[in-house]
């Protein structure tokens, strides 16, 4: 029997034969939950080598340029419109924040969000295994670390970590949690975002749901779970809020539609279809998202917690 990531306890099945709807990785894989502490968990677990290879090939940043789709994404991010979707929309990787100090990214991709993070007044440096993504990074003329988070030696702490939607990539993420509260100054924060294990949308689209992203998401949170692992890892919550992007709800609903077809991948990086479907969500379904917020069944857990 398969045990818990995080506390050893029995684990149980809640959605089997789960795929993969983002990029059409062969294979199934099913959704465990522990009875005793509640985490979620894919299981098998993939290794760190199949990982790497995963993410190299399909994930984070492997090549692409010069798209349609990269190329829309590039002008979004660097407009004031994308700044005006922050607020309407919500804000899952920090990048509406502004403030100073040290501030590293881990998971930074191609460095996109290094770019908004120094924009708002941080000074910022990422952290990335995909070499390929890295390198793009640092084009951007920016310090990024191609190194694994336990390994990771800075000269000086951070006063801020950014894991927007990493930790629930991590196969074990209490050990990551301690590697940034080792690499944060007294009173650093850690700033966090990931799916919400109780989100109403589970319901909705059931194993077409995107955030299921197996192999890649290796746990799933509710709040609660969160804020325990936090608090045994040597911090102390102080904002939490859920918010359910338009987008997320966008990529859902394709994924829905597009079930089982080999073109559901290509149809997930489609611009006009997302950004008419992402108008229609935040148009006519704002008072249900709101109130799926205000209960706890929002799509996105944000949290930020200080290391004490």
């Amino acid at each position: 029997m398969t045990a818990c990531l995080l506390c050893g306890g029995a684990a149980t099945t809640v959605l089997a034969r789960a795929r993969d709807t983002r990029f059409g990785v062969p294979g199934e894989w099913t959704i465990l939950a522990c009875s005793a502490c509640g985490l979620e968990q894919t299981d098998p677990l993939p290794s760190a080598a199949e990982l790497k290879v995963l993410y190299e090939t399909h994930y984070n940043w492997g090549g692409e340029r010069d798209t349609t789709y990269t190329d829309w994404r590039e002008r979004l991010l660097l407009s004031p419109l994308y700044r005006l979707l922050l607020v309407l929309d919500g804000d899952v990787s920090f990048h509406g924040e502004h403030g100073t100090g040290r501030l590293l990214d881990i998971g930074c991709n191609e460095g996109r969000g290094l770019v908004l993070y120094g924009r708002n007044g941080f000074v910022p440096e990422g952290l990335e295994l995909n070499a390929k993504a890295a390198a793009a990074a640092r084009a951007r003329g920016f310090v990024v670390h191609a190194v694994d988070l336990a390994h990771f030696r800075p000269e000086q702490p951070f006063d801020r970590a950014v894991l927007s939607n990493v930790l629930e990539h991590a196969l074990d993420p209490r050990a990551m949690l301690r590697d940034v509260h080792r690499i944060l100054a007294p009173a650093g924060e850690v700033w966090i975002s990931l799916p919400n294990a109780r989100s109403w949308l589970r319901g909705v689209f059931g194993r077409a749901w995107i955030n299921w992203h197996v192999p890649f998401h290796i746990t799933h949170f509710t709040a609660l779970r969160l804020v325990a692992l936090l608090e045994e890892t040597g911090f102390a919550v102080v904002a939490a809020r859920q918010i359910t992007p338009a987008l997320w709800v966008a990529q859902s609903a394709i994924a829905w539609a597009f079930a089982g077809r080999p073109e559901q991948p290509r149809m997930l990086r489609q611009p006009l279809l997302l950004a008419g479907l992402m108008a229609i969500v935040r148009g006519l379904l704002f008072p249900l998202l709101w109130l799926a917020n205000r209960v706890g069944r929002g799509d996105c857990l944000v949290v930020k917690a200080r290391r004490i």
